[in-house]
């Protein structure tokens, strides 16, 4: 198990914030004077609210990610101490194993969910303790989880989402892990899981590979931006694996052709492999790394799968809609956003300067109807707002619009 420091750790944030370069704009003086004594929640503050510019906004994304560093360590410390996240009271226990050097941009992270299902729990821990050391990568710290039920579907119920973003949370503040190099694999009850939780979660991965597992009902419509393999033996017939895993194979096929550029994937139908493939499956680990998250992507597709989510990349749909099967399709054309297809009454869109200028206004549209034309205002209030929502470093946004659809 992975011991680190917490308390060095903080001493170092600690250290960030006052040392932080002080400016003259008004608005950063006045965040940094509010830091010394905090009074009252930060997004309630007056200046807080107030426009800032692109240089400003820089520099107070710089102060809200070092006070979201800080509030993580004091939330995730005790827990990652112990290799056991807590969310609901639902555990996820952790075995951590760190490869080779911290690179300049942070570690990878390889998060491996292993095998089991229905069956004792005897038998689901022998298949994690098999986890923990089926996979070496190159670099990176890698991460197999204890699934928290003894289930047939042990990865991809309700309250697995949220686990899964605290461990990321927690390799980001305690281990050097670049949230833009995560990476999410498993096999055999642990593919069943990648099937569904990658397109879920796409906006959390830099890739994902999915080892002799079953689809299920999953879709792979939102893998859009996250670069997939596939893996099953030509043999492994239980269930029907290996004729479905060859659909989803044309089915990713079919997606890529239609969307040039878009939808990159791999798939490896093994000749004379049953459901144990040798580990010719570990050459995902280095197909995968090659990739980065794409945290801003201009074009995205968004379904809701079994378990459904309230964000994803640059969208919020809201909560009392969200079902399974319902859709955005959207995209972002220089300052222009284009709702092609929504099945909400409204959406929340996060913008930040990678996504649009935001100088300029901004026009949105719903199926080429403008509903919508702004003038966006980066404020403090909104990257603290939304990196708090999120827990994610990338996603903090200075600007935040609600718009009405129908």
């Amino acid at each position: 198990m992975k011991k680190h420091n917490p308390i060095a750790l903080i001493a170092t944030i600690v250290a960030l914030l006052l040392f932080t370069p002080c400016t003259s704009t008004a608005q950063i003086t006045e965040f940094n004077e509010w830091l010394k004594a905090p009074n009252g929640e930060l997004t309630n503050q007056k200046f807080a609210n107030k426009a800032l510019g692109k240089a400003d906004c820089d520099e107070a994304a710089y102060i809200i990610d070092s006070l979201w560093l800080r509030k993580s360590a004091e939330e995730l410390g005790n827990q990652w101490k112990r290799m056991t996240i807590s969310h609901d009271s639902i555990k996820l226990a952790c075995a951590c194993r760190v490869f080779g050097v911290t690179p300049r941009d942070g570690h990878s992270l390889y998060i491996s969910m292993h095998g089991g299902g229905n069956c004792p729990k005897e038998v689901n821990d022998e298949q994690w303790y098999n986890q923990i050391y089926l996979y070496e990568p190159f670099e990176g710290v890698y991460v197999a989880p204890r699934a928290p039920w003894n289930t047939s579907d042990l990865w991809h119920r309700k309250g697995l989402d949220e686990l899964l973003e605290d461990v990321i949370r927690a390799c980001v503040v305690f281990e050097g892990v670049n949230p833009n190099k995560v990476y999410l694999l498993g096999y055999s009850a642990g593919g069943d899981g990648v099937w569904r939780v990658a397109p879920r979660m796409a906006d959390k991965w830099a890739a994902a590979s999915m080892m002799a597992g079953h689809p299920g009902e999953s879709s792979q419509v939102n893998l859009m931006n996250t670069p997939y393999m596939i893996w099953m033996g030509e043999n492994d017939h239980y269930y029907n694996r290996n004729t479905l895993a060859k659909e989803k194979a044309l089915v990713m096929d079919s997606l890529s052709a239609a969307h040039p550029g878009k939808y990159i994937h791999s798939s490896h139908i093994l000749k004379d492999k049953g459901h144990w493939m040798e580990q010719a499956d570990t050459a995902a680990l280095s197909w995968m790394a090659q990739y980065r998250r794409i945290p801003y992507p201009k074009q995205i597709v968004w379904r809701q799968e079994l378990v459904t989510r309230e964000h994803f990349y640059w969208l919020t749909a809201p909560g009392s809609e969200v079902e399974q099967g319902k859709t955005v399709i959207a995209n972002i054309d220089g300052n222009n956003i284009n709702i092609e297809h929504c099945d909400y009454s409204k959406l929340t869109i996060y913008l930040n300067d990678r996504l649009v200028n935001l100088d300029k206004k901004v026009t949105i549209r719903y199926k080429g109807k403008k509903v919508a034309r702004v003038k966006p205002r980066r404020t403090i209030a909104n990257l603290h707002r939304s990196l708090n929502l999120r827990n994610d470093r990338s996603y903090a946004f200075p600007c935040i619009i609600d718009v009405e659809l129908e």
